[in-house]
């Protein structure tokens, strides 16, 4: 099943769930007409078909004491294809990266990283350049969030 395969109903199940994948197929299925199996149903579909990959809780950072919020920009020193896979690799390996990003333009690649402190941060940073993979790293320090994690807008 491709995208432009799903229906209102399918499409209206997932904002549903974007907002709120807590919520069981009986309270679905009363926001979208559908009885409880046929749409428990609906949503074995949407998982089996990839459509969606799991069900997060969003934590704040505030409340569990975490102050650092960086956005990483990263260039390699060179982009052969072991220098990316290595990269790649120990990044997947760091629990402090909760989000890596390929990018155009000047950087390579674009991190969202999430540490305790700033010494939790430069003791990061310092693993990082140990790889002697890196050529350039860009820290942008969050202030404050605005937004994030909002839902993906689907129209059909």
């Amino acid at each position: 099943m491709s995208y432009f395969e799903l229906d209102k109903t399918d499409i209206s199940i997932l904002h549903i769930l974007q907002e709120n994948g807590k919520l069981t197929a009986i309270d679905i299925g009363e926001k979208v007409g559908l009885s409880p199996s046929p749409c428990a149903r609906r949503i074995r579909h949407l998982y089996s078909d990839g459509y969606i990959t799991g069900v997060h809780a969003s934590l704040n950072l505030k409340k569990l004491g975490i102050g650092v919020q960086v956005i990483a920009q990263i260039r390699l020193s060179r982009h052969s294809e072991t220098i990316v896979e290595s990269f790649e690799s120990a990044v997947e390996n760091m629990p402090e990266v909760t989000d890596c990003f390929t990018v155009s333009g000047d950087f390579d690649y674009m991190l969202r990283v999430i540490c305790l402190d700033n010494e939790a941060y430069e003791k990061w940073v310092r693993r990082l350049q140990k790889l002697d993979l890196i050529n350039t790293i860009d820290s942008r320090f969050v202030i404050r969030s605005v937004k994030e994690s909002g839902p993906i807008l689907l129209t059909k």
